[in-house]
């Protein structure tokens, strides 16, 4: 299981999380292994508005659940799990987070 950036982070991009997180498991908008560093770029260019729905994503195969990005996330936008995204209505961004490294999020049936 891993942390998972939902849909709060969609246009804030903020990267306090990204300096936070003690793997680099952080990255986004734009690159799956540059940890954030392409925002302060889009930010100061204006570039960020021309990408659909730009937020920041977790990489679950380096995630190690340390919770270092909980409390420096402005929006509160970081669930403690896929589980606790999907109950809050937001397998959206646990789908975009898989997708984004490349992966696909196979739901457990219960």
């Amino acid at each position: 299981m891993s942390y998972i950036i939902g849909k709060k982070c969609v246009d804030v991009c903020d990267t306090a999380c990204v300096s936070s997180c003690p793997v680099d498991a952080i990255h986004g908008p734009v690159f799956n292994d540059k940890m954030g560093e392409e925002v302060s770029y889009l930010k100061d260019t204006e570039d960020i508005k021309s990408i659909t729905n730009p937020q920041l994503y977790i990489n679950p195969k380096t995630c190690i659940n340390c919770g270092a990005c909980l409390p420096v996330c402005p929006v509160n936008a970081i669930y403690d799990s896929e589980e606790q995204a999907i109950q809050n209505d937001d397998i959206y961004s646990v789908e975009r987070n898989y997708k984004f490294f490349g992966s696909f999020y196979k739901q457990l049936k219960k």
